[in-house]
């Protein structure tokens, strides 16, 4: 099978507005993703997916679609698709960094191996861990009554997990974090998420207050520059601590580990290059005694599919204690997939169709495309 084409297409796609999300880092009311199709000459289309969120991860829209159509492409056409491991490496060696933009090839090629294996990706992977993924819901920084309001909506949904954005003023945060804990009751379990906006200081004065609140976790409490400053904070809350923004790659995982910095790694089908390179991750906490929980960029269908067949079957993945966040799919009006993915109750299902058993619906993606 050789790599004939590989299409790419730029899309934005609307927050639902009750939904837009505010945080330490600024507003997100948009989600702006590559598509990207991997056309194969045994007929076989290979979907992947690239956030292109550039405050988060440094990479848009025009740098996705550049780096792939000018750079990868030239060099992975006639390639075999279904040779992922030594195709990641031509990526590597081609084009530093850039991480969700090589991660949405090898989704594609995974998906492609999926369906001429006529197998989901779960079962390539090893099978069920688990037969259900069960999820949070993320709360934007907004007013206290807004998260509440928003909090109370994630209940009603089935999610028996939910997580508030803080890492601004203390009093603020500590308002909005009551708010939805007075909203949600004493049987939902609930966790802040600060993506890095608390200084050491200002992160273990803000968590000894919320105690009361009884707290299940804290999500990057302090920037990711100096994992001594996690550990810091983990020392002084009794509470697990959730690396996201700190664990980027494996050796910065090996580094979390030995300044025994975290609790749980928060991995993506993005930002460690991949699919491959999020169960790597997840093996390394497995075997530091640590466990993962899976993170989102509010991901679109196709990259939310590739979240779910991860979630499934990664043992190092421990959903059960740190919900995922699978979750992109409730904050569009419409998503672009033909059929909607089975996320119910607050728990996402299997997919069963090969690959990442999802399919574009192409009218919609043409409603979003953007120039």
């Amino acid at each position: 099978m050789k790599i004939t084409h590989i299409e790419t297409i730029k899309v934005s796609v609307p927050i639902k507005p009750m939904l837009a999300i505010r945080h330490s880092g600024g507003m997100h009311a948009a989600s702006p993703f590559l598509l990207v199709r991997v056309h194969t000459d045994a007929g076989i289309i290979g979907l992947g997916e690239a956030s292109c969120t550039p405050f988060w991860s440094g990479e848009d829209h025009a740098t996705a679609k550049h780096y792939i159509d000018d750079t990868l492409a030239p060099v992975l056409i006639g390639k075999d698709p279904r040779d992922i491991e030594p195709l990641s490496r031509t990526m590597d060696r081609l084009l530093a960094g850039n991480v969700f933009t090589k991660s949405a090839l090898q989704m594609a090629f995974w998906d492609i191996l999926g369906k001429e294996a006529g197998l989901p990706l779960y079962r390539l992977w090893g099978g069920l861990v688990r037969e259900t993924v069960p999820l949070k819901f993320s709360i934007s920084g907004a007013s206290p009554t807004e998260a509440a309001r928003i909090a109370g909506w994630a209940v009603e949904q089935g999610f028996k997990t939910v997580k508030v954005k803080v890492g601004g003023s203390a009093d603020r945060d500590y308002e909005r974090v009551l708010a939805v804990r007075l909203a949600i009751g004493t049987d939902v379990r609930l966790g802040v998420d600060a993506n890095g906006g608390w200084s050491v200081r200002e992160a273990i004065s803000a968590l000894r207050r919320m105690k009361e609140l009884d707290l299940a976790f804290a999500e990057q409490p302090v920037p990711p520059d100096d994992p001594a400053w996690m550990t810091d904070v983990r020392r002084a809350v009794s509470l697990p601590i959730i690396a996201d923004e700190s664990a980027f790659s494996p050796a910065q995982a090996m580094a979390l580990v030995r300044e025994s910095a975290a609790d749980v790694f928060s991995i993506y089908v993005g930002k460690v290059c991949g699919l491959a390179g999020a169960r790597q991750m997840a093996a390394i906490a497995q075997a530091a005694g640590l466990v993962c929980t899976v993170g989102s960029n509010l991901e679109l269908g196709v990259g939310s599919a590739a979240m779910i067949h991860l979630a499934l079957s990664t043992p190092g993945i421990d959903a059960e204690a740190f919900p995922c966040d699978i979750i992109g799919p409730f904050y569009y009006e419409e998503d672009i997939l033909t059929e909607p993915l089975p996320l119910h109750d607050g728990q996402a299902a299997r997919l069963e169709k090969p690959g990442l058993g999802v399919d574009l619906d192409m009218e919609k993606v043409a409603r979003f495309t953007v120039a």
